[in-house]
């Protein structure tokens, strides 16, 4: 059985009642929700800053790989978002 991805072309912002926010020492990002805080590392905070609701996943993709001049991060950040969708941390609209 082959494994097909479905292509999501709406934007992608939090889920609602998430928020991105600087740890109390401000050295570090922390997503907020009802649930509890979850510590996020420098770069799952810089991918989620991107989820506002004016890009695409693909969008975003293209962003992290532009900024970081790495075609390679391509698969990573798509797996990010994948994961944090299924955490319920972002929507795509």
């Amino acid at each position: 059985m082959k494994d097909y991805t479905v292509a999501r072309a709406g934007k992608v912002r939090l889920a609602p009642g998430r928020q991105l926010q600087k740890d109390a020492a401000g050295q570090g990002h922390i997503l907020t929700s009802r649930t509890g805080p979850v510590r996020l590392n420098e770069a799952a905070a810089a991918i989620l800053e991107l989820c506002d609701g004016t890009r695409t996943r693909e969008g975003i993709i293209a962003r992290v790989v532009r900024l970081k001049n790495d075609d390679s991060l391509a698969d990573d950040v798509r797996d990010f978002l994948d994961a944090a969708r299924r955490r319920g941390w972002i929507v795509e609209e």
